[in-house]
């Protein structure tokens, strides 16, 4: 299976591409600006990409080739969430500086669009693959932070409406939600936050490994899926052995 895991550089998109790296006949393409630095293991090919760039964003599914499975990890606008030494993920809109907004929706969403359309020219004619978008409870309810909001809610109506037009070609689309990541950004705000139920970022790559695998994938196309939920269901324990809880709509 050759997989391509964009935004690999660190935090969930490192974890999932560092997991499925691991998988028996499975190559994996990882892209991230800063990839070459990234802890991911030798066996993983790195490939050094911006995807606010559509060029450099082409010049990657073109060395990467037909691609089996994608995961849309690329995000932005995290670089920002300390302002002047205070944590200011939950500032009111009118205080956010415009670049949150095309961190999050031009190297989130667009990125994901794109990268999408690159690996579906590929995944058409050979009838088969699927397509995971990372995103988040912020899509269904306000988590503070209106552009955070509005980008995973995008993510997830992307989701729904590629997975309509794959279905013909038999490519399964999926929203997947982590829970709370101890991702480096994460666990920089640890002091604000209760990683209690919290998850590694290696869990999601387990669940995406399980899902790819799954005889019954497209019956799930098109849906929002969440990691400790399918965990659960596929009997999978994050890299610590513990179980996380699957946060739901209200307790997330």
């Amino acid at each position: 299976m050759n997989s391509l895991v964009t935004g690999a550089s660190r935090g969930v998109g490192r974890g999932i591409a560092s997991v499925l790296a691991a998988q028996a006949n499975s190559r994996v393409f990882a892209t991230g600006r800063t990839i070459a630095n990234a802890d991911l293991p030798r066996n993983v090919i790195r490939i050094a990409c911006d995807h606010t760039d559509d060029a450099q964003t082409a010049a990657a599914f073109e060395r990467a080739g037909d691609i089996d499975l994608l995961v849309n990890s690329a995000w932005g606008g995290y670089e920002t969430v300390f302002e002047d030494g205070a944590f200011a993920f939950h500032l009111p809109f009118w205080h956010k500086p415009a670049l949150r907004w095309s961190a999050m929706i031009d190297a989130g969403v667009r990125a994901a669009f794109i990268c999408s359309a690159h690996a579906a020219r590929t995944m058409a004619p050979r009838r088969s693959g699927l397509i995971v978008n990372i995103s988040y409870w912020a899509a269904q309810k306000y988590l503070g932070n209106t552009v955070y909001g509005i980008s995973k809610a995008a993510t997830d109506k992307l989701t729904f409406d590629m997975a309509h037009e794959l279905r013909p070609h038999n490519i399964a689309v999926v929203s997947l939600y982590p829970g709370l990541v101890r991702t480096e950004a994460i666990l920089a705000a640890a002091g604000f936050l209760d990683l209690s139920n919290s998850e590694s970022p290696e869990f999601s790559g387990h669940v995406i490994a399980a899902l790819a695998r799954d005889p019954a994938l497209m019956e799930r196309s098109g849906q929002v899926l969440v990691a400790a939920a399918l965990a659960k269901e596929y009997g999978i324990v994050d890299i610590d052995g513990r179980r996380p809880e699957p946060l739901t709509v209200t307790s997330s």
